[in-house]
């Protein structure tokens, strides 16, 4: 298969793998009803949601040690393969504790999809790098957006049906990923030879890549703050209907994909990952205060900022995936990756809970307020001023990866 083809099936495949992930994680609440139909309670049900993130959680920075040491081929055939058959399991679960069980357990195995991404650091340039990997992690919001489109008209007759289209849809990826993914081996130089070998000693003896893990981390609680009280703030403190609200944030959820593509294109032509996610984080930052602004005085620019927000405070995502890639080099990408993805879904796992807190106590405007200062700090955090000398030191090249090179398959 020519490279150029092979490639964009690299990332085709990355996608589908995704999306079957985040289409399971995070599409079970669109089951709640019909399980509370079978006769299980809010709690039980909320527990039955938690589960595949909980085995997501425990799983990443394994999952990541295993795709620098066998590579992304074997790690997202045999993880999706596994999550698959454990889904399919579920199916015949007779109580609430061996369901959650196996939802667990499909969580740990399917976090190969989320501690990968490592393809997109060998197959693409660095000037397309990170569209690239914002295309692949737009696969999110666009398995969030099949969850939503298909599993509560499949529920109509029980969860059964759900459960097979997810492990179907677990199964698939894994075929895809096993018979088409080709891991890339080393880059060969200009001049015909190989090239230096990256460095093999941790990148975390420096600074950086925390510092981007953790600013990256910050930036997940604006986002999920947005995410998940826009609803309550359209119908609760503007008077919106559930359906209208539901609707007009159904669309942003769209443009909040694209903007990841956005931001990818930004930072190719820019040839930085880190100075746009510095900017959008001080204007995240700048939004949300706005927001409190305006939610504090009953302003109508309230809505047209929140849905400002729903679109930008999501666009740094791919970014901060590129440059932990970049940061940690070939020989450490996967196990960076999966601590990146650990940082956020703790994040993400916790800010529901504080933000409601807050929200509960001092009402929606100071609580904007408080998240506001959040992503500045992210912005302070981001380091800037050494992203081009860390990436040279991990790939042992100027610039990273040469543009002018396609990566070879690995037989």
């Amino acid at each position: 298969m020519p490279g150029e083809r092979r490639r964009w099936l690299m990332l085709v495949v990355g996608m589908l793998a995704m999306t079957a992930g985040s289409t399971f994680q995070y599409g079970l609440a669109y089951l709640i009803p019909a399980y509370r139909d079978e006769g299980l309670t809010l709690e039980q049900t909320g527990l039955l949601v938690a589960c595949p993130t909980v085995g997501v959680m425990l799983t990443l920075i394994a999952w990541g040690a295993a795709a620098d040491r066998w590579g992304e081929r074997v790690v997202l055939s045999t993880g999706l393969g596994i999550a698959g058959l454990i889904v399919l399991a579920a199916r015949w679960a007779h109580d609430t504790a061996t369901l959650a069980l196996c939802l667990a357990l499909a969580g740990a195995a399917g976090g190969a999809v989320l501690a990968s991404g490592r393809l997109i650091l060998g197959w693409f340039a660095r000037h397309e790098r990170a569209l690239a990997m914002g295309l692949r992690q737009s696969a999110g919001p666009m398995g969030i957006a099949l969850a939503a489109a298909t599993l509560p008209a499949l529920a109509a007759g029980g969860t059964g049906v759900p459960l097979l289209f997810l492990a179907a849809l677990f199964l698939a990826a894994a075929t895809a990923a096993f018979v088409f993914v080709r891991d890339p081996a080393a880059q060969a130089s200009s001049a015909g030879s190989r090239a230096p070998e990256p460095p093999t000693i941790s990148p975390y003896r420096a600074a950086g890549l925390w510092r981007i893990h953790a600013a990256s981390a910050l930036l997940i609680v604006p986002q999920f703050t947005i995410t998940t009280f826009a609803l309550v703030f359209l119908t609760d403190a503007r008077g919106w209907t559930a359906l209208a609200a539901g609707h007009l944030l159904a669309g942003a959820q769209v443009f909040g994909a694209l903007s990841r593509l956005a931001a990818g294109y930004w930072s190719d032509r820019t040839g930085s990952r880190l100075r746009p996610m510095r900017i959008i984080a001080v204007v995240t930052g700048g939004a949300m205060l706005a927001l409190a602004a305006a939610a504090a005085t009953g302003s109508g620019t309230a809505v047209p900022l929140l849905l400002f927000l729903s679109v930008v405070a999501v666009s740094s995502n791919g970014l901060s995936f590129t440059a932990v890639a970049e940061y940690a080099g070939p020989a450490w990408a996967g196990r960076a990756l999966g601590i990146q993805t650990t940082g956020q879904n703790v994040v993400t796992a916790a800010t529901p809970p504080v933000v409601a807190l807050a929200i509960g106590a001092a009402s929606f405007a100071p609580a904007y307020a408080v998240v506001a200062a959040i992503p500045l700090i992210a912005a302070a955090l981001v380091p800037v001023a050494g992203e081009r000398a860390a990436v040279e030191a991990q790939t042992g090249q100027r610039g990273g990866v040469p543009d002018d090179q396609v990566t070879k398959p690995r037989r």
